[in-house]
C-alpha cells in the first residue's frame, strides 16, 4: 500500500514502547502522546510545498523558504485526538483546528457521530486527522467520510497505533489518503482492541479508567 506509512524512527518507536507499559503514569502518558504527535507530524509534512521568501539577515539580503499558503487545519478525533493536536499545534502552531465528535457503539463497534466543527475555509485547507489509535477503522472512515461531504478533499491521517484490519479497511474506504502510522500492532482481539495495543487512549490520556 503505497499511501501507508509505518514510522521506522529511534525515538517513535521507544516512546511508543514507554506508552505501551500500564505502568506508565497518567501525566507521563499524555505527554508522549504529544511527542509522539510532533515526531509523526514531522513525517507525515515532509511533501508540503515550499515558496522562497526574500528576507534581510543581520549581514544581508537572501532567499529563504517558507512553507507555500500556509493553509493547514489539524482535526482532532475527540476526544483521544485532541492530546495528538496539542502536540501538533506546537510544531504549526498558525495551523488551525476542528474538531469531530465520535464514539464507538460497544455492541456493534461503529462510529456514531455526535459533533462536528471546521474552520469555514476548510475546503481550501491541508487536513490532518489525528486520532491515537486506529482499530476497527470504523471511527476514521467516518470522519473522512464526514469531510469529504464538506467538500474537503486534501485529507491526511495519523495515528499512534493501527492493527492491520483497520488499515485494510481505511484503505479500501478511502484510497485516496495518506496514512501515517507510529507502529502497526499485530490484529484486534475479539472485543475490537488492538493487540498488544496501549489500552484505551482516551482513558489513559484522562486517567478516566
Amino acid at each position: 500500500m503505497d499511501n501507508v506509512f509505518i514510522a521506522e524512527h529511534p525515538l517513535i518507536q521507544h516512546k511508543i514502547g514507554i506508552m505501551r507499559s500500564k505502568n506508565t503514569s497518567t501525566k507521563e502518558f499524555r505527554d508522549l502522546v504529544s511527542e509522539v504527535a510532533m515526531l509523526l507530524c514531522y513525517e507525515a509534512t515532509r511533501g508540503l510545498p515550499l515558496a522562497d521568501k526574500e528576507i534581510e539577515t543581520p549581514i544581508t539580503k537572501t532567499t529563504v523558504k517558507e512553507i507555500a499558503g500556509k493553509k493547514l487545519c489539524i482535526v482532532p478525533i475527540l476526544r483521544a485526538g485532541l492530546q495528538m493536536a496539542d502536540g501538533i499545534l506546537r510544531m504549526i502552531p498558525s495551523a488551525k483546528v476542528g474538531h469531530i465528535g465520535l464514539y464507538r457503539n460497544e455492541q456493534t463497534l461503529d462510529p456514531v457521530e455526535y459533533f462536528c466543527k471546521l474552520p469555514t475555509d476548510a475546503a481550501e485547507r491541508e487536513i490532518f486527522v489525528v486520532d491515537p489509535m486506529l482499530a476497527t477503522g470504523g471511527s476514521a472512515i467516518a470522519a473522512i467520510s464526514l469531510l469529504k461531504k464538506r467538500g474537503i478533499s486534501r485529507i491526511h491521517f495519523l495515528c499512534l497505533i493501527a492493527a492491520p484490519e483497520g488499515v485494510k479497511r481505511l484503505c479500501q474506504a478511502h484510497p485516496d489518503i495518506d496514512i501515517f502510522i507510529g507502529s502497526l500492532d499485530e490484529r484486534l482481539n475479539e472485543d475490537g482492541y488492538i493487540v498488544p495495543g496501549l489500552g484505551d487512549a482516551g482513558d489513559r490520556i484522562y486517567g478516566t479508567k
